[in-house]
């Protein structure tokens, strides 16, 4: 392990950080920078694994609400409701997640064209439904139903495509299934928990016999740098979407993958 090394997971992780809960996929970001600098982890698990960094974010930055929640299970209904939402949108990922992860993890994490492709698909889907006339039914996140929070877990599973966008797909579905921009924003952020945890725990559990001390210490580093990041994110993303939309978002996308596949033309 060299200087190198360590600068690369200190930007990669800031990336994470930067990227994980705005509508451009942190995923297809990190895969992307890893091909241009080089940078290789065994099976991908540094991308997975600095994640916890980003799910350290929001715990923080949610705690007292996770907290009220928790402490209002035993007597409040609508406490309880908002936790089998979160389960209900959590089992579409998992059980796909589970059943497809070798696939992911050996193919689509190692095809850089279909990331820059998925980059401006999705940019062009989130720009038409950022456009549409849509007259919002739901304005909390915390009150949505189990059958309206599993629905936008079936449309999370479009991201195990690298470069779909987890926040960007659960976004857009919850959009389209009546929850306003804000609410959809922060409802991304809560199904992002269980979702990121899930894949932090199971990917830390097949590629154990993979990591070394070298390996730990980037991924520590990649992690203190998503948190960061992420922290920064989580706080201001929620007022910007209110004042400018998923516009900006869905330009960048567009940009960003028609950069990657003019540079993987160029460069390969």
């Amino acid at each position: 392990m060299t200087l190198g090394d360590l600068i690369e997971a200190t930007c990669l992780g800031l990336l994470e950080g930067l990227t994980e809960f705005l509508p451009v996929s942190s995923t297809g970001h990190l895969l992307l920078a890893g091909h241009f600098l080089g940078f290789d982890s065994p099976g991908k698990t540094f991308e997975v694994l600095i994640q916890l960094g980003a799910i350290l974010a929001i715990l923080v930055v949610y705690f007292a609400k996770f907290t009220g929640i928790a402490m209002r299970l035993r007597t409040d209904p609508a406490a309880r409701r908002f936790v089998i939402g979160i389960v209900a949108g959590f089992l579409p990922a998992a059980l796909i997640g589970v059943a497809a992860h070798g696939f992911i993890k050996t193919v689509l994490f190692h095809t850089p064209a279909l990331i820059c492709v998925s980059l401006i698909v999705g940019g062009v889907a989130l720009l038409i439904v950022d456009r549409l006339t849509l007259t919002p039914r739901h304005h909390d996140a915390t009150a949505l139903s189990p059958l309206t929070c599993f629905y936008i877990g079936c449309c999370q599973t479009v991201a195990m495509i690298p470069g779909v966008s987890r926040s960007g797909a659960t976004i857009v579905g919850a959009m389209l299934l009546g929850v306003d921009k804000r609410a959809a924003a922060e409802f991304s952020f809560f199904l992002a928990l269980p979702t990121m945890a899930g894949a932090f725990s199971y990917d830390l559990y097949k590629n154990w016999s993979t990591l070394d001390v070298d390996h730990g210490l980037l991924i520590f580093v990649g992690f203190v740098a998503a948190f960061c990041a992420a922290v920064l994110v989580v706080k201001s993303l929620l007022d910007f979407i209110s004042r400018h939309g998923f516009a900006p978002f869905a330009y960048y996308r567009i940009a960003a993958g028609t950069a990657g596949l003019l540079a993987l033309w160029l460069v390969g």
